[in-house]
């Protein structure tokens, strides 16, 4: 086993050396780094325990959730009874339920047989896990009851935990962070760790926003004061409030939408070429720009209002048609917030409000007190394994601690080519796979002194000794791996960081305790041919 071909061993010194290579970003600041090639700039990130930063917990509402499945519900019902020409009347939404009462008794039936289609079966493991959506029931007399399940609720719920993460890594990549981690935490929660944000503020802005943007006509056929007052409002209109001049101006809105937000492709922030002030340029797809552009040429001369988050930005007066796809929304902007309004729009609108259940803000001191207790811990660990090894094997245990010392740089490699986090328990991960490094080198080491008592020349007892100890090491080190996958498929924040550090050593172990140090052992064999083990 000490036999390697001149292309095997140029192949693992080759090998080891690009993957060390990868690890020198590193050891240098960004201002040396950012002039370096693209492709060379990968690093380690600093996790938040260790470089500072803002850490969000965000809770999604179930409750609007619920509401809004609800509320979807009951407008498809109105819609299939109303293209099946089924008179109905009561159709009211509660709870988890839709009651619809047919005004015809025989149109019961048809009318159960066209609900149904609106009950979708739910996906499983296996294609299928047999539960539908809705429950729909003829409660006699007229009244069908079609109920939510349990299960589409929950499904619901995932979904839009789901869409959220995505929405809210494009809204914080927008901030122009380093690396920030957004990871999905129970059924309905969400953690934002950013490292090296020391004010969250702008950013719990941000997070805090639903940024449903919508853009209706102005009811002009009520008064919209008087509706404040007496709210009464007409069945097809809305009544929301303007800031204006410090007040809250209250403005009737149609509640059939012209176009949405999910119709824009692409927002950027602006000054005005009259006025100055700052705006918000926009531009539509093809199908919000053709809508749009036929809402304005049918109703020039009428107000419509620019709505985000059911809060009325403005409600400019169509002067012409707008034909060109592509507009600009003003309304007493700060250029910080024509820029946040920008950011949200093109990250788009979450699918819930969330709420922040848990702030807190590491600082840099604090952070950088953790590196430097990490590095005393490893400096002193490190040394005290270097010493023992040198002191009980000799000219091998030297060898030993440079594969060890190979083996902390590979693994810094791998995690600067994967970009990864590193966190406290990623360094405790690191320090536990030098331990684990030198452990597969003395089972080594030992089975050699084993062979050598008896009575192995020392060259047959240095290969017998690699040879014998392989099945031990990779029994020991599968073992380990099993675990630390689990804990990093099924574990969050700083025990994925732990475990990934440890996935990572164990490969890296078992490369350097036994191919290169056995590349380094053969090499010193060769040159000096041994009489004797030296250990």
């Amino acid at each position: 086993m000490l036999y390697f071909s001149r292309w095997k061993a140029t192949a693992i010194l080759v090998g080891t050396l690009l993957v060390c290579l990868c690890a020198v970003p590193n050891f240098f600041p960004d201002s040396v780094v950012d002039k370096w090639p693209k492709w060379a700039q990968r690093h380690v990130v600093l996790g938040l325990d260790l470089q500072g930063g803002s850490h969000i917990l965000l809770e999604v509402d179930s409750n609007a959730v619920r509401r809004e499945k609800v509320e979807t519900l009951r407008d498809d019902v109105r819609r299939v009874l109303r293209d099946a020409r089924i008179g109905y009347t009561g159709l009211t939404g509660r709870g988890d339920t839709v009651d619809v009462r047919i005004r015809e008794a025989g149109d019961v039936p048809q009318a159960l047989t066209k609900l149904r289609e609106l009950s979708q079966p739910l996906g499983g493991i296996l294609g299928g896990s047999g539960q539908r959506s809705i429950d729909i029931t003829d409660q006699g007399n007229g009244l069908i009851r079609l109920t939510v399940t349990q299960a589409a609720m929950t499904e619901r719920i995932r979904q839009s935990v789901e869409q959220s993460i995505q929405i809210i890594e494009r809204r914080v990549n927008e901030l122009g962070t380093v690396e920030p981690s957004i990871q999905r935490q129970g059924i309905d929660r969400i953690l934002v760790q950013v490292p090296g944000l020391q004010d969250p503020s702008r950013l719990k802005d941000l997070l805090g926003k639903t940024a449903k943007l919508t853009f209706r006509l102005v009811d002009m056929t009520a008064d919209a004061a008087e509706a404040a007052q007496t709210g009464r409002v007409p069945p097809d209109s809305e009544l929301l409030y303007e800031g204006r001049g410090g007040q809250r101006v209250p403005i009737l809105v149609e509640k059939r939408i012209m176009v949405s937000g999910e119709d824009l492709t692409d927002a950027q922030p602006g000054f005005d070429q009259r006025t100055s002030e700052p705006i918000v340029s926009f531009r539509f797809n093809t199908s919000g720009g053709r809508r749009f552009a036929q809402t304005t040429q049918e109703n020039v001369g009428r107000p419509f209002a620019i709505v985000l988050d059911n809060e009325v930005i403005s409600a400019p007066v169509i002067r012409e048609p707008i034909l060109g796809g592509s507009g600009q929304i003003s309304g007493n902007f700060t250029v910080e917030s024509a820029n946040d309004l920008a950011i949200l729009l093109r990250a788009g609108a979450l699918p819930a409000p969330l709420t922040i259940v848990e702030e807190r803000t590491v600082g840099a001191g604090l952070g950088q007190d953790s590196i430097e207790k990490g590095k005393i811990a490893a400096y002193v660990g490190s040394g005290l394994v270097v010493v023992y090894i040198l002191a009980t094997y000799g000219m091998l245990g030297l060898f030993a601690n440079v594969a060890v010392a190979i083996n902390v740089a590979m693994i810094f490699g791998v995690l600067s080519m994967l970009n990864a986090t590193l966190t406290l328990p990623g360094i405790a991960g690191i320090v536990l796979t030098v331990g684990m490094a030198v452990d597969a080198n003395v089972l080594i080491y030992e089975r050699m002194r084993e062979e050598a008592r008896g009575g192995r020349s020392a060259i047959n007892a240095i290969d017998a000794g690699f040879a014998r100890a392989l099945s031990t090491i990779l029994d020991a080190n599968i073992t380990t791996l099993i675990a630390a996958v689990v804990l990093f498929f099924l574990g969050s924040g700083p025990v994925r960081g732990f475990a990934l550090t440890l996935i990572i050593g164990i490969f890296t172990t078992v490369f350097t305790a036994f191919t290169l140090s056995r590349l380094i052992v053969s090499f010193w064999v060769r040159m000096t041919r041994p009489a004797a083990v030296p250990i």
